[in-house]
């Protein structure tokens, strides 16, 4: 048996230099002298008469005095991308140059997308043979080309990759007689990575390899290799999962200076710590979290007050008490950016020490946190909030499976258990139903999508598939979290303190037009086409629930939309229908969550920010919302695709069994369907023998030229499960029903 890769830090993230605090006031003053020269060459290049200029004709038109720091800043916003330098040796900004810069998401069929740097500037589709060499995830330069014969799509050529993305990569390896060749597990990279004897490292057929590129591709020539690292034979227990760790880049362990501060730190509250902090330690309050959850982030506490509003409290773990800006700890969580939740495992952002010990919020025991009271109204409206630092101490630890018995069912036996909180309970669900309502009514978009549960055995293999529906006492949780990240996110824009925010931008007018194109074959439209609104969007679901079709609708609507991320500008949160909106609630988990926290803590410890701290503030929060939203990406590709993974496993030894399932989506070569369980497959084109089916990309469907029949996006079909491959986590059925000529 090979042995296994060993875990240790193997995959290079983001150096990440989080700068939150003042250390050293020599360096932080030649920080903010760069960061200062930085803004202004790109404030003086994008002057509308400004024309590239060489370096020096641009130091001596800027008059700058100190032409080392001013070279070594241009250079640095040269290799961000920030500015290009032109073969002639002059100096501009991409976007006067008709110039696209970002990052390229790669297509298995070779072509890709620009995703660029300026907020809601579209992407920028690149063909195949425009690529020159650059992989998916490359940060690259493309030139525009112009719109394509389709229809308004700009077109554009990679003339420059700022960095390679793909210094290592994981597939399987296949040996021939002269050299071997792995096929990567990321598809959108397109290529076998070439493996010349004598690289191989023992590895043989079927093995699941790391792989580090040594040579990139050229036009007509793979990109070469040398295998680093063997971790199982495919199909071994275990190599399937640890391939996605290696894919993704997630670090298993902590470096040994991480662990080093985090055996320094007390496992206990002390009683310095919590000085000048409100001892809310008596206030009743309880986590509702899932049964298996161990990082215990938020409690809550509900009174009702003498003129019938309520006084909530959120109170979260105070996680900036033990990671100090700076520190190897917080470098860390930087570049980790967020807690990975795979199938079978936690890749914590946090040592558990912290995530599931001094930060998490267990019971009876003290807790650091940072609470925010608000008194709200019977209409939903928060009239007055409060934020401070806190200690607590939780009564009890709850469960969504609990509170749902409580409310709910009404359980005898735990209403006995519970007695003393079941009242908070039952105002909980009153103000949680007030809170859910206010949002609908100001055109909140409820998708409804039932989640999925795998349950694994102990050799890691799926023995069963659930729907895991949302009950109320996830409801309140979900709605208490909600409003107080909104009323956080306001009270520091009005403070007009640099800040992170969750945004999520409106969707792109093509997307809406082919939504819309969509929607009309059902009877329906979303209004307001040129001044959209989400409201809209819900107005279609509401006409719509109940009905077969409304799982569909629902889903190709939510693929209309933009992916929700972090920025240092406030624009609003679309599909919550938020003016402000940010992510307070989740610091042990969300690296967002604490630069709030440390930014809120200073703020209240100062009063007021000095102009100098905000603009060193502003430089790193754009970076920090930046590094996040991706690490997020990169989260929730690989928990998806482990999900998809142990979907398609369970599925292995079901060839033959036939399955009442949905049409979910319609293409040009097929269609795929949806079992109960959430399973997902393709009927391909070719199994439809009885006529030739001509695709509608307008009506998302397939029609039979002779007969008729039709099969649209929402049809019930009975279906039987011919073909498994895991590797291309793929299910292929066969309609069982018989069709008539």
């Amino acid at each position: 048996m090979k042995e296994r890769i060993a875990t240790k830090e193997r995959i290079a993230t983001i150096e990440g230099k989080p700068e939150l605090a003042e250390f050293d006031e020599e360096s932080d003053s030649l920080k903010d002298v760069s960061e200062e020269m930085k803004q202004r060459i790109l404030n003086f290049m994008r002057e509308a008469a400004y024309r590239p200029l060489a370096a020096d004709e641009l130091y001596r038109a800027m008059e700058f005095r100190d032409m080392d720091e001013f070279m070594k800043s241009l250079m640095e916003m040269e290799k961000q991308g920030k500015v290009i330098c032109t073969r002639k040796m002059k100096y501009g900004v991409p976007e006067k140059m008709n110039l696209a810069v970002g990052k390229l998401q790669g297509h298995q069929n070779g072509f890709g997308f620009v995703l660029q740097d300026t907020p809601g500037v579209p992407d920028v589709y690149i063909s195949a043979e425009n690529m020159n060499s650059a992989m998916h995830n490359d940060r690259v330069v493309a030139r525009l080309l112009g719109h394509n014969w389709e229809g308004p799509r700009q077109e554009g050529e990679i003339i420059r990759i700022l960095e390679r993305a793909n210094t290592q990569v994981v597939g399987t390896f296949e040996k021939g007689k002269r050299y071997g060749f792995v096929t990567t597990d990321e598809k959108r990279l397109s290529m076998d990575v070439f493996i010349a004897n004598g690289h191989e490292q023992g590895a043989v057929t079927g093995d699941k390899v790391v792989v580090e590129v040594t040579k990139w591709p050229e036009k007509r020539r793979n990109p070469e290799g040398k295998i680093i690292g063997i971790i199982g034979h495919k199909g071994d227990p275990g190599t399937d999962i640890e391939s996605i760790v290696w894919k993704y880049g997630l670090p298993q362990q902590f470096p040994k200076p991480v662990l080093n501060e985090v055996g320094k730190l007390s496992m206990q509250v002390t009683e310095e710590q919590t000085r000048g902090r409100r001892n809310l330690r008596d206030l009743q309050m309880v986590t509702i979290d899932g049964a298996d959850a161990k990082d215990l982030d938020d409690a809550v506490s509900l009174e009702v007050l003498p003129n019938s509003n309520f006084w909530l409290g959120v109170h979260i773990a105070d996680v900036g008490a033990y990671v100090i800006p700076g520190s190897a700890l917080d470098r860390e969580a930087y570049k980790r950016g967020t807690s990975v939740y795979l199938v079978d495992r936690v890749i914590p952002m946090l040592p558990t020490e912290l995530s599931n010990g001094i930060c998490s919020l267990n019971p009876r025991v003290d807790r650091l946190a940072m609470t925010v009271f608000m008194e709200i109204d019977s209409q939903g409206r928060v009239l007055n909030h409060e934020i401070t630092e806190s200690v607590i101490n939780i009564n009890e630890r709850m469960t969504y499976g609990d509170v749902k018995k409580i409310v709910v069912d009404r359980d005898a036996e735990l209403i006995r258990k519970y007695d003393y909180l079941v009242e908070m309970f039952t105002e909980m669900e009153k103000l949680c139903l007030i809170l859910r309502a206010r949002r609908l009514r100001r055109g909140t978009i409820d998708f409804d999508f039932p989640e999925v549960k795998v349950k694994l055995d102990n050799m890691g293999r799926p023995v069963e598939i659930n729907k895991y529906d949302r009950s109320v006492a996830d409801q309140i949780i979900e709605e208490f979290m909600l409003i107080t990240n909104e009323t956080v996110a306001e009270h520091f824009y009005n403070a007009k303190v640099p800040f992170v925010y969750r945004i999520h931008e409106t969707p792109d007018g093509e997307k809406l037009s082919n939504l819309n194109r969509f929607l009309f074959t059902f009877g329906l439209s979303i209004k307001g086409f040129n001044k959209i609104h989400s409201g809209a969007f819900q107005e279609v679901l509401n006409k719509v629930q109940g009905r077969p079709e409304e799982r569909v609708i629902g889903t190709v609507m939510l693929r209309t939309m933009k992916l929700a991320k972090y920025s240092d500008e406030n624009v609003g949160h679309f599909g919550l229908a938020a003016e402000y909106y940010s992510h307070f609630t989740s610091p042990i988990r969300r690296y967002p969550d604490l630069v709030i926290h440390r930014i809120i803590k200073e703020n209240l410890a100062k009063g007021r920010l000095t102009e100098k701290r905000k603009t060193k503030l502003a430089s790193f929060v754009a970076d920090a919302a930046i590094q996040s939203s991706e690490r997020e990406r990169i989260a929730t590709e690989a928990e998806r695709e482990s999900v998809d993974l142990k979907k398609v496993e369970f599925m292995k030894d079901k060839v033959g069994e036939e399955f009442d399932a949905a049409i979910s989506s319609v293409t040009s070569f097929g269609f795929f369907v949806e079992l109960d369980n959430l399973v997902e497959g393709l009927v391909h084109v070719t199994n439809l023998v009885n006529d030739f089916y001509e695709y509608d990309e307008t009506r998302l469907a397939l029609t039979g030229v002779h007969t008729g029949k039709q099969f649209r996006i929402g049809d019930p079909v009975r279906v039987r499960l011919e073909k498994v491959n895991v590797d291309e986590r793929q299910l292929d059925f066969e309609l069982a029903e018989k069709l008539t000529q």
